[in-house]
């Protein structure tokens, strides 16, 4: 099972009604997600959609694609990052708010940052917090 599996539920993504799969969901972050992925996840999690993307273009461009219906590639990948976290993140704390104090209280294993930041900054980050999650799954990590 990826942890992708789940992204395009978290979402709302699909193709022809069905959910996409793991490669037919890189085509799509490639070729732009809908703009309603991004304000989806960002409900989820609790979080502004412009937290979620800030800092991947420069201000005059960003300011530009606020009004474009897809996102970036950068920041589809963004978006998948962090839907592939939060349901592992809700299974393990049963409530999406215990969930998202999770995503946004720093955390020792991350050198005192929050998790929702370090899956901000690549795909890295979000492979350090599912090896939390897994550990938290587990009994073996706080």
């Amino acid at each position: 099972m990826s942890a992708y599996d789940s992204v395009p539920e978290v979402l709302g993504v699909t193709i022809d009604g069905r959910a996409p799969t793991p490669i037919e969901l890189m085509r799509l972050i490639n070729e732009g997600l809908p703009r309603s992925a991004l304000l989806s996840i960002a409900a989820t999690i609790g979080a502004s959609p412009a937290a979620i993307v800030a800092g991947r273009e420069p201000g005059a461009a960003r300011a530009r694609r606020k009004s474009q219906a897809t996102l970036t590639p950068a920041e589809g990948a963004v978006v998948a990052r962090l839907a592939a976290v939060w349901p592992v993140a809700l299974e393990i704390w049963g409530d999406g708010n215990e969930a998202r104090a999770f995503l946004n209280r720093p955390h020792p294993l991350l050198e005192g940052r929050c998790p929702l930041d370090v899956i901000l900054q690549g795909e890295i980050g979000r492979a350090l917090v599912g090896e939390i999650l897994e550990r938290l799954r587990h009994g073996s990590a706080g």
